[in-house]
This record gives C-alpha cells, structure tokens and sequence, in this order.
C-alpha cells in the first residue's frame, strides 16, 4: 500500500516534469514521481550496503582472530 506524502520540487523542475512526463509515457505525474524516487532510493540502498561493508570489514581488521589450525601446521598430511 502506498504511502502519501508532500515533497518539494524546484519550480522548474516541477513544470519540465508536468510538461514531460505524458511524451516519456508515464500514466500519470505521480507515478513519473514514484519511479524518479524509487531509482533514487534504490541507488542510496547500494550506497548505504557498502558504507556497511566497509564499516564491518574495519571492525574485523581491528580485532584479533585465532589460527584454529595451529595445533596441525606443519604436519604432512600427503604421508599419514
């Protein structure tokens, strides 16, 4: 279900979309919205996806790991 809610636009930008959006084949000037804040939103959810990464790849750097194969390095594994 959709959500209404306000948004302000640029004089301009409002009058090229109320002018445009019939010649690009959009049903009507909401949905030209929807789809022009959805492309918006699902490039910012991308962005927002690696700023998580990196922030959890940092955390794993800055903590120490313990080699759980210690106890079996060196052994020869190709003679037993």
């Amino acid at each position: 279900m959709l959500k209404p809610t306000k948004v302000q636009i640029d004089p301009k930008d409002y009058e090229f979309i109320k002018k445009a959006y019939r010649r690009l084949r959009y049903k009507s000037l909401s949905d030209y919205m929807r789809k022009a804040v959805a492309a918006r939103v699902q490039e910012d959810r991308k962005k927002f996806r690696e700023l998580k990464r990196k922030e959890a790849m940092e955390m794993l750097d800055a903590t120490a790991y313990r080699n759980v194969f210690e106890s079996i390095e060196g052994d020869d594994f190709e003679s037993r």
